[in-house]
């Protein structure tokens, strides 16, 4: 039952439903998916998710949802994954993936960083900094943007995730030295004050013309506290690549720690074109593990459902076309680590279920089933580790077992 390359994709942000505990996070009635295709069908924006629905993500849904049909065969399993793990965010959401679940959350500040910390931080720097409060990244730099350029003091922020993050304009604080500031910000966010991770958020722009974002951010991930799915894979000898996001949320290459490679793009489209040419080439042996950013940091972040959809669409083109790329020993799970429902009062991520769909050549044909996982994301890796052959004691189970799989 060994594969010789497994592809991860994580869809950022694309829940599938509320998560039992949804309402201690005061996400009661989230539900990313279903959501957007309602508003974009409201809106006359009938979405069109072919791909998708052969493998079996409308069969996640008792009701037929618009441009999702619930009806098979299926080329794929498909089900629904709970999060164990404290906390809703991408760190969480791919730690637990990578068999590191979280069941104390990391810390948030909703009033704020302590002011001896800010103190610190300016002292280390040597920048002021302005803000330090919860806010919406996209509006701060609107409020804040002006009063920035004429001072130079950074903007500090966060939100309902663990973060600090640090806006600063890059025609007043050149790139290098914006990112030599998150990297004193990791160094003292430490102990109760250990957040999840320091972004660095350039921006470029005017108060005329309005400021806007750059796509230049960088993350600054807490080091996983201990061994992960990728840790052990690459000990083993296998190669495991990273797109987007993912060397971020591993601490990759700040440890130096499970990443043989990192294609760090900030873009769906150019992740999604580094994955096709990756797929293509027959050279590597091991895990392929993709973030696409773009559901949740342009459209679920910014409550823009009709943008979700169309990007919906744009995976679903991208997933036609690369399906024949898999060859017999290639298995492909496509998976999310949280929802961002952008159709609520929030613009933060909303705690859900996450959908799964396992593909290999051996469930086409109509043969893919529907899933019952056990609770966790951690499984996810474990399907993952068995699928190439690696026994390891991280916690999980395989979903392959009694499924027909066969590379």
């Amino acid at each position: 039952m060994h594969f010789r390359r497994v592809t991860v994709l994580v869809l950022d942000g694309v829940g599938c439903g509320s998560a039992p505990d949804s309402a201690f996070y005061g996400d009661s009635g989230s539900d990313t998916l279903r959501h957007v295709l309602e508003a974009c069908s409201a809106q006359g924006q009938d979405l069109r998710l072919p791909t998708l629905t052969r493998l079996g993500l409308g069969a996640l849904y008792p009701d037929q949802l618009p441009g999702l049909p619930p009806g098979g065969p299926f080329d794929a399993h498909h089900g629904r994954m709970t999060e164990v793990s404290a906390g809703k965010d991408s760190t969480t959401g791919h730690w637990e993936i990578c068999c590191l679940p979280r069941l104390i959350a990391a810390p948030t500040f909703p009033a704020g960083f302590p002011a001896a910390l800010i103190r610190q931080f300016e002292a280390a720097c040597g920048h002021a900094v302005l803000g330090n409060k919860v806010a919406s990244g996209t509006q701060i730099i609107q409020e804040l943007g002006s009063e920035h350029l004429a001072t130079g003091k950074l903007i500090v922020y966060t939100s309902a995730d663990s973060v600090f993050q640090i806006a600063a304009h890059v025609d007043k604080v050149p790139l290098q030295e914006l990112y030599r500031c998150c990297e004193l910000a990791r160094d003292l966010l430490s102990g109760p004050l250990a957040v999840d991770r320091v972004i660095a958020r350039p921006f470029a722009g005017s108060a005329e013309s309005g400021f806007v974002r750059t796509p230049d951010r960088r993350d600054f991930s807490l080091e996983p506290p201990a061994p992960t799915l990728l840790d052990i894979l690459h000990g083993e000898g296998l190669d495991v690549i990273g797109v987007g996001k993912i060397a971020d949320l591993f601490c990759y290459p700040r440890s130096g720690r499970g990443l043989s490679q990192s294609f760090p793009f900030h873009t769906t489209p150019e992740q999604l074109l580094q994955t096709g040419e990756l797929l293509r080439d027959q050279s590597w042996e091991g895990l392929l593990f993709c973030n696409l950013v773009d559901f949740d940091q342009l459209y679920g972040h910014r409550n823009d459902p009709q943008g979700f959809g169309r990007a919906l669409e744009a995976f679903d083109r991208w997933l036609e076309s690369s399906l024949p790329l898999l060859g017999p020993a290639d298995l492909l799970l496509i998976t999310a680590d949280h929802g961002n429902d952008p159709t609520t009062s929030s613009t933060d991520h909303s705690r859900e279920q996450v959908p799964l769909l396992i593909y290999a050549q051996s469930t086409v044909g109509g043969k893919g089933r529907l899933l019952a996982p056990p609770v966790g994301l951690h499984h996810i890796g474990a399907t993952v580790a068995a699928a190439l052959g690696v026994t390891s004691s991280l916690p999980g189970v395989s979903l392959l077992e009694d499924h027909d799989f066969e590379p």
